[in-house]
Parts: C-alpha cells; sequence; structure tokens
C-alpha cells in the first residue's frame, strides 16, 4: 500500500512549490500526475509553469499531463477532468493545493483581492473537488488531501488578515462536511498543513530573502503527504494533519535536511499555537 506506482493524482497549482513537491515524490514511485495550474507563459516573478512541471515530473519517473486551468471557472474544470479521465482512464486522488494570500487588514483588503482568494481558495477547493468526485468515487482508494490548516477559533488567527484566514477556514470546512458526507462511500477526505514556514515564491513575496533562510523546503510537505495517500481511504479521513507531528509518528526525528539554510530554527506557521 506505501506506493503510488500507477495511481493517478490530479494537482492544483501544481506548477511550484509544494503542489510540484507532491507531484515529484508521487512521480518517484512511478505515479501519474494531471498538473492543474494557470502558469502557462514564463511569469516575470514566479518560477516555473505547467510544462516545466511536467518535465520535472517525467524526469522523476512519473507521467504528466499539463492543464492550463483557473479553477475558478467550472467549464475549465470539466474540461481537465475530461481530458484526465481520456488520458489515465480515470482519477485516484486529488490535492487542492491551489490558494490565493494576501495578509492584509480589512481597510488593507481591496474587494478585487477578497474576491480572488474566495475564489480560488474557497470555491475553488469545492469546485475542483465537485468535478473530480465522480472519478473518485469509482477509485480503489480515493483521497482527497486538501492543504489547509485545523480550524483554530482564536481571534488571534483573525484580527490581522480575516479575509485571508476565513478564505483558508473555508478550504478546512469542506475537509470537515465531506469527510463525513463521503465516509460511507470510501473517499477520505484529510487536511495538510506545515508546522513551519515552508519556502515557496508566496512566502518570498511575503518575508523576502530572510523569511526564505527560515524556511523548510516544500519536500516535507510531499513527504507527509505520501504518507497519508497510500493509507487506507476508509480508515483514515477527516483529520487535519501536521506535516512534522505526521513524520513523527512514523519514526522521524531528524528535520535538519528540510532546513533551506542549514543550522536555523524555521519560524513557525500560521494558525496553529
Amino acid at each position: 500500500m506505501n506506493t503510488l506506482k500507477g495511481k493517478t493524482l490530479f494537482i492544483t497549482g501544481a506548477s511550484r512549490g509544494i503542489g510540484l513537491a507532491i507531484a515529484k515524490r508521487a512521480a518517484r514511485d512511478g505515479a501519474n500526475v494531471v498538473i492543474a495550474a494557470k502558469t502557462a507563459e514564463p511569469h516575470p516573478k514566479l518560477p516555473g509553469t505547467i510544462y516545466s512541471a511536467a518535465e520535472e515530473i517525467e524526469k522523476a519517473g512519473g507521467k504528466a499531463l499539463p492543464l492550463m486551468v483557473d479553477i475558478r471557472f467550472e467549464d475549465q474544470l470539466q474540461t481537465a477532468v475530461k481530458q484526465a479521465v481520456e488520458r489515465f482512464g480515470g482519477i485516484d486522488i486529488l490535492v487542492n493545493n491551489a490558494s490565493a494570500i494576501s495578509l492584509t487588514g480589512t481597510l488593507e483588503t481591496p474587494m478585487k483581492k477578497f474576491d480572488l482568494m474566495f475564489g480560488v481558495n474557497v470555491r475553488g477547493t469545492y469546485a475542483t473537488t465537485q468535478a473530480c468526485l465522480p472519478e473518485l468515487l469509482k477509485a480503489k482508494n480515493p483521497h482527497v488531501l486538501t492543504l489547509s490548516p485545523p480550524l483554530n477559533m482564536k481571534p488571534k488567527w483573525f484580527e490581522n488578515h480575516v479575509a485571508y484566514t476565513m478564505a483558508k477556514y473555508g478550504m478546512s470546512m469542506c475537509v470537515l462536511g465531506m469527510a463525513e458526507e463521503f465516509r460511507d462511500r470510501g473517499v477520505a477526505f484529510n487536511a495538510l498543513w506545515p508546522r513551519t514556514v515552508i519556502a515557496t515564491a508566496a512566502i518570498n513575496m511575503i518575508g523576502g530573502q530572510d523569511m526564505m533562510e527560515a524556511s523548510r523546503t516544500p519536500e516535507i510537505m510531499a513527504d507527509a503527504a505520501h504518507l497519508i495517500l497510500t493509507r487506507d481511504s476508509r480508515s483514515s479521513t477527516g483529520n487535519f494533519f501536521i506535516d512534522e507531528d505526521l513524520l513523527r509518528e512514523t519514526g522521524v526525528t531528524d528535520f535538519s535536511k528540510y532546513l533551506v539554510k542549514p543550522g536555523t530554527e524555521p519560524m513557525q506557521d500560521f494558525f496553529l499555537d
């Protein structure tokens, strides 16, 4: 059970960062990966495109299908699912990784930015899940993994960026509700969140080089995701996993290999006490 060989993963936002790391870890097992992301042309500030990601996935040992998809649009999702099924015969796993972030207060968050976060994080997660479910329900060990935090109602997690927190918690509420809704039908719904800040393009834009150097690499999230996605879907659902805790449970004690800058103490992430 601890391999994803021959499984088909549909990963949103997999052209870079954590999504790409999860894709490459699955590819090492010989998985098929549908890269559902927006970046088809190189971006001036962000690394990677769906095509460069596809190359990396194939190099790692998997098969890739790069699809330009904006998950805010239902028709694009329906088309992508259809193409995934035509190419690989079905979908076994969905990873809801795509997310928009703006750590801004109420007066500093234009409604356009609010709509983007709700469109991608909440609506996008819901719509992608809905589009993939008919295929997941036919799969042998179906998993939906959403990169969102445990629900923590302490005001301090809302006060400085209420819009972003609501949008991320909307993703978590999808996990909470759908885990129960599909428990008897065998589809696992779990969330995964990092204990520390992870070095991604978003973090670079928020905190620059200093924050990047106080981060862990996306590979820690990829290794944790792999542990979840290889579990029995009927007996592991409705969990809000933290990467480090999950890896500790399996005997990992040394996390230094995940440090961006060796010898640094990584910074704790949001939403965790």
